[in-house]
Protein backbone atom coordinates (compact mmCIF):
# COMPACT_ATOMS: atom_id res chain seq x y z
CA UNK A 1 0.00 0.00 0.00
CA UNK A 2 1.24 3.45 -0.91
CA UNK A 3 2.49 5.64 1.94
CA UNK A 4 3.24 9.35 1.67
CA UNK A 5 6.41 8.89 3.73
CA UNK A 6 8.06 7.31 0.68
CA UNK A 7 8.79 10.82 -0.59
CA UNK A 8 10.74 11.61 2.58
CA UNK A 9 12.71 8.38 2.17
CA UNK A 10 13.59 9.24 -1.44
CA UNK A 11 14.76 12.70 -0.34
CA UNK A 12 16.91 11.04 2.33
CA UNK A 13 18.49 8.73 -0.25
CA UNK A 14 19.37 11.63 -2.55
CA UNK A 15 20.61 14.02 0.14
CA UNK A 16 24.36 14.83 0.13
CA UNK A 17 24.03 15.28 3.91
CA UNK A 18 22.50 11.86 4.47
CA UNK A 19 23.17 10.13 7.81
CA UNK A 20 21.91 6.76 9.04
CA UNK A 21 18.12 6.97 9.16
CA UNK A 22 16.00 6.18 12.20
CA UNK A 23 12.35 5.58 11.22
CA UNK A 24 10.24 5.98 14.34
CA UNK A 25 6.59 5.27 15.04
CA UNK A 26 4.17 3.38 17.23
CA UNK A 27 3.93 -0.35 16.77
CA UNK A 28 2.08 -1.59 13.68
CA UNK A 29 2.00 1.69 11.74
CA UNK A 30 3.85 0.06 8.80
CA UNK A 31 7.54 0.87 9.36
CA UNK A 32 8.88 -2.53 8.27
CA UNK A 33 6.67 -2.67 5.18
CA UNK A 34 7.64 0.75 3.90
CA UNK A 35 11.38 0.25 4.44
CA UNK A 36 11.31 -3.05 2.55
CA UNK A 37 9.27 -1.48 -0.24
CA UNK A 38 11.67 1.47 -0.37
CA UNK A 39 14.69 -0.83 -0.60
CA UNK A 40 13.18 -3.07 -3.25
CA UNK A 41 12.03 -0.10 -5.35
CA UNK A 42 15.04 2.22 -5.18
CA UNK A 43 18.10 -0.01 -4.56
CA UNK A 44 19.69 -2.96 -6.34
CA UNK A 45 19.48 -5.12 -3.23
CA UNK A 46 18.42 -5.04 0.42
CA UNK A 47 20.29 -6.44 3.43
CA UNK A 48 17.46 -6.88 5.95
CA UNK A 49 17.84 -8.07 9.55
CA UNK A 50 15.11 -8.34 12.17
CA UNK A 51 16.85 -7.75 15.50
CA UNK A 52 13.99 -8.93 17.72
CA UNK A 53 14.80 -12.25 19.42
CA UNK A 54 17.38 -13.01 16.73
CA UNK A 55 20.18 -15.14 18.18
CA UNK A 56 22.31 -14.68 15.06
CA UNK A 57 22.69 -10.95 15.62
CA UNK A 58 22.36 -10.49 19.37
CA UNK A 59 26.12 -9.87 19.74
CA UNK A 60 26.60 -7.94 16.51
CA UNK A 61 27.66 -4.75 18.30
CA UNK A 62 28.73 -6.01 21.74
CA UNK A 63 32.35 -6.78 20.83
CA UNK A 64 33.22 -3.43 19.26
CA UNK A 65 32.08 -0.91 16.67
CA UNK A 66 34.48 -2.00 13.92
CA UNK A 67 32.38 -1.14 10.87
CA UNK A 68 34.27 -3.44 8.49
CA UNK A 69 33.61 -6.40 10.79
CA UNK A 70 29.97 -5.38 11.25
CA UNK A 71 29.38 -5.03 7.49
CA UNK A 72 31.00 -8.41 6.86
CA UNK A 73 28.70 -9.97 9.49
CA UNK A 74 25.58 -8.33 8.02
CA UNK A 75 26.57 -9.57 4.56
CA UNK A 76 27.10 -13.11 5.86
CA UNK A 77 23.81 -13.16 7.80
CA UNK A 78 21.69 -11.78 4.97
CA UNK A 79 23.50 -13.40 2.05
CA UNK A 80 23.68 -10.01 0.32
CA UNK A 81 26.73 -8.26 -1.11
CA UNK A 82 26.84 -4.79 0.39
CA UNK A 83 27.70 -2.12 -2.15
CA UNK A 84 27.74 1.54 -1.04
CA UNK A 85 24.85 3.46 -2.61
CA UNK A 86 23.38 0.33 -4.18
CA UNK A 87 22.49 -1.68 -1.07
CA UNK A 88 20.04 -0.61 1.58
CA UNK A 89 20.90 -2.00 5.01
CA UNK A 90 17.79 -2.35 7.20
CA UNK A 91 18.02 -3.16 10.89
CA UNK A 92 14.47 -3.71 12.08
CA UNK A 93 13.43 -3.45 15.74
CA UNK A 94 16.89 -2.06 16.43
CA UNK A 95 15.94 -1.09 19.99
CA UNK A 96 15.96 -4.82 20.87
CA UNK A 97 19.64 -5.13 19.96
CA UNK A 98 22.17 -4.23 22.62
CA UNK A 99 24.15 -1.14 21.51
CA UNK A 100 22.26 -1.15 18.22
CA UNK A 101 21.29 2.51 18.44
CA UNK A 102 24.78 3.54 19.53
CA UNK A 103 26.26 1.84 16.45
CA UNK A 104 24.64 4.44 14.21
CA UNK A 105 27.17 7.01 15.38
CA UNK A 106 29.97 4.87 13.95
CA UNK A 107 28.14 4.21 10.70
CA UNK A 108 27.82 7.98 10.37
CA UNK A 109 31.45 8.74 11.17
CA UNK A 110 33.27 5.77 9.63
CA UNK A 111 31.03 4.62 6.78
CA UNK A 112 28.99 7.61 5.53
CA UNK A 113 28.84 6.05 2.07
CA UNK A 114 26.64 3.23 3.37
CA UNK A 115 22.85 3.62 3.23
CA UNK A 116 21.59 2.43 6.62
CA UNK A 117 17.97 2.52 7.82
CA UNK A 118 16.80 1.32 11.19
CA UNK A 119 13.21 0.97 12.34
CA UNK A 120 12.19 1.14 15.96
CA UNK A 121 9.09 1.63 18.03
CA UNK A 122 8.92 4.94 19.83
CA UNK A 123 8.42 3.04 23.05
CA UNK A 124 11.49 0.84 22.70
CA UNK A 125 13.78 3.70 21.70
CA UNK A 126 12.54 5.84 24.57
CA UNK A 127 12.77 3.08 27.17
CA UNK A 128 16.29 1.87 26.33
CA UNK A 129 18.54 1.66 29.40
CA UNK A 130 22.25 2.33 29.74
CA UNK A 131 22.70 3.35 26.12
CA UNK A 132 23.44 6.77 24.70
CA UNK A 133 21.38 8.12 21.82
CA UNK A 134 23.47 9.08 18.74
CA UNK A 135 22.56 12.77 18.89
CA UNK A 136 23.46 14.60 15.70
CA UNK A 137 24.54 11.39 13.98
CA UNK A 138 21.18 10.26 12.57
CA UNK A 139 18.36 11.55 10.43
CA UNK A 140 14.94 10.93 11.96
CA UNK A 141 11.61 10.43 10.21
CA UNK A 142 8.43 9.83 12.19
CA UNK A 143 5.72 7.62 10.76
CA UNK A 144 2.04 7.64 11.66
CA UNK A 145 -1.06 5.58 10.80
CA UNK A 146 -2.39 6.00 7.27
CA UNK A 147 -4.02 9.35 6.53
CA UNK A 148 -7.34 9.63 4.76
CA UNK A 149 -5.73 10.24 1.36
CA UNK A 150 -3.57 7.12 1.86
CA UNK A 151 -6.73 5.22 2.81
CA UNK A 152 -8.27 6.33 -0.50
CA UNK A 153 -5.32 4.86 -2.41
CA UNK A 154 -5.64 1.60 -0.47
CA UNK A 155 -9.29 1.52 -1.60
CA UNK A 156 -8.22 1.98 -5.23
CA UNK A 157 -9.38 5.61 -5.33
CA UNK A 158 -6.11 7.01 -6.67
CA UNK A 159 -7.81 9.74 -8.72
CA UNK A 160 -9.61 11.09 -5.66
CA UNK A 161 -6.38 10.96 -3.66
CA UNK A 162 -4.54 12.83 -6.42
CA UNK A 163 -7.22 15.50 -6.53
CA UNK A 164 -6.99 15.89 -2.76
CA UNK A 165 -3.19 16.21 -2.81
CA UNK A 166 -3.56 18.86 -5.55
CA UNK A 167 -6.35 20.52 -3.57
CA UNK A 168 -8.48 20.69 -6.69
CA UNK A 169 -11.62 21.72 -4.81
CA UNK A 170 -13.62 22.65 -7.89
CA UNK A 171 -13.35 19.13 -9.31
CA UNK A 172 -13.81 17.53 -5.89
CA UNK A 173 -17.10 19.33 -5.42
CA UNK A 174 -18.70 16.86 -7.83
CA UNK A 175 -17.51 13.91 -5.69
CA UNK A 176 -18.40 15.45 -2.33
CA UNK A 177 -21.06 12.86 -1.38
CA UNK A 178 -18.78 9.96 -2.30
CA UNK A 179 -15.92 11.38 -0.25
CA UNK A 180 -18.13 11.92 2.79
CA UNK A 181 -19.16 8.25 2.74
CA UNK A 182 -15.52 7.17 2.36
CA UNK A 183 -14.65 9.43 5.28
CA UNK A 184 -17.25 7.67 7.43
CA UNK A 185 -15.59 4.37 6.49
CA UNK A 186 -12.27 5.82 7.62
CA UNK A 187 -13.79 6.89 10.94
CA UNK A 188 -14.56 3.22 11.54
CA UNK A 189 -11.51 1.54 10.00
CA UNK A 190 -8.86 4.12 10.86
CA UNK A 191 -5.36 4.06 9.43
CA UNK A 192 -3.55 1.08 10.93
CA UNK A 193 -2.21 -0.63 7.75
CA UNK A 194 -3.06 -4.19 8.79
CA UNK A 195 -6.64 -3.18 9.56
CA UNK A 196 -6.97 -1.22 6.30
CA UNK A 197 -5.67 -4.22 4.36
CA UNK A 198 -8.24 -6.53 5.97
CA UNK A 199 -11.03 -4.05 5.27
CA UNK A 200 -9.98 -3.83 1.62
CA UNK A 201 -9.88 -7.62 1.29
CA UNK A 202 -13.05 -8.53 3.21
CA UNK A 203 -15.29 -5.45 3.50
CA UNK A 204 -16.37 -7.04 6.80
CA UNK A 205 -16.91 -4.78 9.81
CA UNK A 206 -16.64 -7.69 12.28
CA UNK A 207 -13.22 -8.73 10.97
CA UNK A 208 -12.06 -5.11 11.11
CA UNK A 209 -13.14 -4.67 14.72
CA UNK A 210 -11.49 -7.94 15.73
CA UNK A 211 -8.20 -6.77 14.19
CA UNK A 212 -8.48 -3.46 16.04
CA UNK A 213 -9.12 -5.26 19.32
CA UNK A 214 -6.02 -7.39 18.70
CA UNK A 215 -3.91 -4.25 18.27
CA UNK A 216 -5.31 -2.83 21.51
CA UNK A 217 -4.40 -6.11 23.25
CA UNK A 218 -0.86 -5.90 21.84
CA UNK A 219 -0.55 -2.37 23.21
CA UNK A 220 -1.77 -3.58 26.60
CA UNK A 221 0.95 -6.26 26.54
CA UNK A 222 3.52 -3.54 25.82
CA UNK A 223 2.30 -1.67 28.87
CA UNK A 224 2.93 -4.75 30.99
CA UNK A 225 6.31 -5.45 29.37
CA UNK A 226 7.97 -2.06 29.66
CA UNK A 227 7.04 -0.70 33.09
CA UNK A 228 6.43 -1.51 36.76
CA UNK A 229 3.23 -3.05 38.15
CA UNK A 230 2.29 0.25 39.83
CA UNK A 231 2.72 2.22 36.62
CA UNK A 232 0.90 -0.43 34.56
CA UNK A 233 -2.24 0.29 36.57
CA UNK A 234 -1.95 4.04 36.11
CA UNK A 235 -1.15 3.80 32.41
CA UNK A 236 -4.13 1.51 31.90
CA UNK A 237 -6.38 3.89 33.81
CA UNK A 238 -5.36 6.84 31.62
CA UNK A 239 -5.68 4.73 28.47
CA UNK A 240 -9.16 3.47 29.35
CA UNK A 241 -10.29 6.99 30.23
CA UNK A 242 -9.55 8.34 26.75
CA UNK A 243 -13.08 7.93 25.30
CA UNK A 244 -14.55 9.61 28.40
CA UNK A 245 -12.04 12.45 28.18
CA UNK A 246 -12.81 13.06 24.51
CA UNK A 247 -16.58 12.78 24.87
CA UNK A 248 -16.68 15.91 27.07
CA UNK A 249 -17.65 19.19 25.40
CA UNK A 250 -14.45 20.68 26.79
CA UNK A 251 -11.85 18.09 25.86
CA UNK A 252 -9.16 19.40 28.20
CA UNK A 253 -7.61 16.45 30.02
CA UNK A 254 -9.12 16.08 33.51
CA UNK A 255 -7.28 13.89 36.02
CA UNK A 256 -10.49 13.35 37.97
CA UNK A 257 -11.98 11.53 34.97
CA UNK A 258 -9.20 8.94 35.24
CA UNK A 259 -9.88 8.36 38.92
CA UNK A 260 -11.97 10.25 41.42
CA UNK A 261 -9.67 12.61 43.25
CA UNK A 262 -6.88 12.01 40.74
CA UNK A 263 -4.14 14.64 40.54
CA UNK A 264 -1.35 15.50 38.14
CA UNK A 265 1.37 13.93 40.29
CA UNK A 266 -0.50 10.60 40.19
CA UNK A 267 -0.64 10.32 36.41
CA UNK A 268 2.11 12.49 34.89
CA UNK A 269 4.44 9.54 34.33
CA UNK A 270 1.63 7.40 32.92
CA UNK A 271 0.69 10.09 30.42
CA UNK A 272 4.32 10.58 29.40
CA UNK A 273 4.66 6.82 28.88
CA UNK A 274 1.71 6.83 26.47
CA UNK A 275 3.13 9.87 24.66
CA UNK A 276 6.57 8.24 24.40
CA UNK A 277 4.97 5.07 23.04
CA UNK A 278 3.23 7.12 20.35
CA UNK A 279 -0.18 5.87 21.51
CA UNK A 280 -1.52 9.31 22.38
CA UNK A 281 -0.97 12.79 20.97
CA UNK A 282 -0.52 15.54 23.54
CA UNK A 283 -1.92 18.89 22.36
CA UNK A 284 -0.90 21.74 24.72
CA UNK A 285 -2.83 24.92 25.37
CA UNK A 286 -1.50 28.31 24.29
CA UNK A 287 -2.55 31.50 26.02
CA UNK A 288 -1.98 33.71 22.97
CA UNK A 289 -2.33 32.85 19.26
CA UNK A 290 0.96 34.47 18.28
CA UNK A 291 4.29 33.53 16.71
CA UNK A 292 6.06 31.41 17.84
CA UNK A 293 3.43 29.34 19.60
CA UNK A 294 5.96 27.56 21.82
CA UNK A 295 6.50 30.78 23.77
CA UNK A 296 2.87 30.82 24.89
CA UNK A 297 2.49 27.16 25.85
CA UNK A 298 0.78 26.36 29.15
CA UNK A 299 2.44 23.07 30.09
CA UNK A 300 -0.12 22.29 32.80
CA UNK A 301 -3.14 22.27 30.48
CA UNK A 302 -3.52 19.99 27.48
CA UNK A 303 -5.71 17.61 25.50
CA UNK A 304 -4.93 13.99 24.66
CA UNK A 305 -6.00 12.24 21.47
CA UNK A 306 -5.53 8.63 20.34
CA UNK A 307 -3.05 7.95 17.56
CA UNK A 308 -5.81 6.50 15.37
CA UNK A 309 -9.52 7.22 15.07
CA UNK A 310 -10.33 3.58 14.27
CA UNK A 311 -8.69 2.42 17.49
CA UNK A 312 -10.65 5.10 19.37
CA UNK A 313 -13.86 3.49 18.14
CA UNK A 314 -12.66 0.06 19.23
CA UNK A 315 -11.52 1.33 22.64
CA UNK A 316 -14.89 3.05 23.16
CA UNK A 317 -16.79 -0.02 21.92
CA UNK A 318 -18.67 2.09 19.37
CA UNK A 319 -20.80 -0.10 17.04
CA UNK A 320 -19.76 0.06 13.39
CA UNK A 321 -23.16 1.22 12.17
CA UNK A 322 -23.00 4.37 14.32
CA UNK A 323 -19.85 5.42 12.47
CA UNK A 324 -20.75 4.26 8.99
CA UNK A 325 -24.29 5.65 8.70
CA UNK A 326 -25.05 9.39 8.26
CA UNK A 327 -26.48 11.25 11.28
CA UNK A 328 -26.02 8.16 13.46
CA UNK A 329 -23.05 9.14 15.62
CA UNK A 330 -25.08 10.94 18.26
CA UNK A 331 -23.17 12.55 21.12
CA UNK A 332 -19.92 10.89 20.07
CA UNK A 333 -19.59 12.64 16.72
CA UNK A 334 -17.56 15.51 18.15
CA UNK A 335 -15.14 13.08 19.79
CA UNK A 336 -14.42 11.18 16.58
CA UNK A 337 -14.27 14.23 14.37
CA UNK A 338 -11.84 16.16 16.53
CA UNK A 339 -9.62 13.11 17.08
CA UNK A 340 -9.63 12.49 13.32
CA UNK A 341 -8.58 16.06 12.51
CA UNK A 342 -5.79 15.97 15.08
CA UNK A 343 -4.28 12.79 13.62
CA UNK A 344 -4.48 14.19 10.09
CA UNK A 345 -2.80 17.45 11.09
CA UNK A 346 0.02 15.64 12.86
CA UNK A 347 0.65 13.18 10.01
CA UNK A 348 0.33 15.90 7.38
CA UNK A 349 2.67 18.43 9.00
CA UNK A 350 4.87 16.22 11.19
CA UNK A 351 4.15 18.55 14.12
CA UNK A 352 1.69 18.64 16.98
CA UNK A 353 -0.85 21.48 16.90
CA UNK A 354 -1.85 23.51 19.94
CA UNK A 355 -5.26 24.63 21.13
CA UNK A 356 -6.28 28.03 22.45
CA UNK A 357 -8.49 29.05 25.32
CA UNK A 358 -8.79 32.11 27.50
CA UNK A 359 -8.72 31.92 31.28
CA UNK A 360 -12.12 32.22 32.98
CA UNK A 361 -13.88 32.24 29.63
CA UNK A 362 -15.80 29.80 27.43
CA UNK A 363 -13.79 30.99 24.43
CA UNK A 364 -11.87 28.04 22.95
CA UNK A 365 -10.38 27.25 19.56
CA UNK A 366 -10.03 23.52 18.82
CA UNK A 367 -6.56 23.76 17.27
CA UNK A 368 -3.98 26.42 16.47
CA UNK A 369 -1.41 25.62 13.78
CA UNK A 370 1.87 27.36 13.07
CA UNK A 371 2.08 27.19 9.27
CA UNK A 372 5.20 28.86 7.89
CA UNK A 373 5.06 32.41 9.21
CA UNK A 374 1.31 32.25 9.87
CA UNK A 375 -0.72 31.35 12.92
CA UNK A 376 -3.94 29.62 11.83
CA UNK A 377 -6.88 29.03 14.21
CA UNK A 378 -8.70 25.80 13.31
CA UNK A 379 -12.31 25.04 14.18
CA UNK A 380 -13.77 21.52 13.83
CA UNK A 381 -17.46 20.88 13.11
CA UNK A 382 -18.79 17.32 12.98
CA UNK A 383 -21.56 18.08 10.50
CA UNK A 384 -22.54 21.08 8.33
CA UNK A 385 -23.28 23.61 11.07
CA UNK A 386 -20.90 26.50 10.43
CA UNK A 387 -21.77 28.69 13.42
CA UNK A 388 -18.73 29.44 15.56
CA UNK A 389 -18.84 32.18 18.18
CA UNK A 390 -15.30 31.48 19.41
CA UNK A 391 -13.79 31.67 15.95
CA UNK A 392 -15.65 34.89 15.17
CA UNK A 393 -14.44 36.42 18.43
CA UNK A 394 -10.78 35.55 17.92
CA UNK A 395 -10.79 36.90 14.37
CA UNK A 396 -12.31 40.15 15.57
CA UNK A 397 -9.66 40.49 18.26
CA UNK A 398 -6.69 39.44 16.10
CA UNK A 399 -7.03 41.23 12.78
CA UNK A 400 -3.87 39.63 11.38
CA UNK A 401 -5.21 36.05 11.59
CA UNK A 402 -6.99 33.97 8.97
CA UNK A 403 -8.76 30.76 9.99
CA UNK A 404 -9.71 27.30 8.76
CA UNK A 405 -13.03 25.64 9.60
CA UNK A 406 -13.43 21.90 8.95
CA UNK A 407 -16.93 20.52 8.42
CA UNK A 408 -18.97 18.20 6.23
CA UNK A 409 -19.69 21.14 3.89
CA UNK A 410 -17.82 21.58 0.58
CA UNK A 411 -14.85 23.90 0.17
CA UNK A 412 -15.43 27.62 -0.02
CA UNK A 413 -13.56 30.82 0.77
CA UNK A 414 -14.84 33.63 2.95
CA UNK A 415 -13.17 36.78 4.15
CA UNK A 416 -10.34 35.65 6.46
CA UNK A 417 -11.86 32.16 6.57
CA UNK A 418 -11.40 28.97 4.56
CA UNK A 419 -14.22 26.45 4.91
CA UNK A 420 -12.49 23.13 4.35
CA UNK A 421 -14.27 19.77 3.97
CA UNK A 422 -13.23 17.31 6.65
CA UNK A 423 -11.86 14.93 4.03
CA UNK A 424 -9.21 17.56 3.22
CA UNK A 425 -7.68 17.63 6.71
CA UNK A 426 -4.56 15.62 5.84
CA UNK A 427 -3.61 17.92 2.94
CA UNK A 428 -4.68 21.28 4.37
CA UNK A 429 -1.26 22.31 5.67
CA UNK A 430 1.02 20.43 3.29
CA UNK A 431 3.21 22.20 0.72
Amino acid sequence: MYRNVINELINWKMSPYRKPLLLLGARQVGKTYILKYFGQSFYKNVAYINCDHNERVKDLFTEDYDIDRILLSISAITGETIIPGETLIILDEVQELRRGLSSLKYFCENAPEQHVCVAGSLLGVTMRHGESFPVGKVNIIKMYPMTFDEFLRAKGKDLLADLLRKRDWDTLRGTHTVLIQLLREYYFVGGMPGVVSLFRETNDANIVRKAQDEILSAYANDMAKHTTPTEIKRISQVWRSMPSQLSKENKKFIYGVVREGGRAKDFELAIQWLVDAGLVLRVPRVSTPAMPLNLYEDISTFKLYLLDVGLLGALAGTPAELLLMPNNMGEGKGMFTENYVCTQLVAGTGRLPFYYSRENSRLEIDFVVQYGTQIVPVEVKAEENLQSKSLKTILQKHKDLTAVRFSMSPYREQERMTNMPLYGASVCFTD
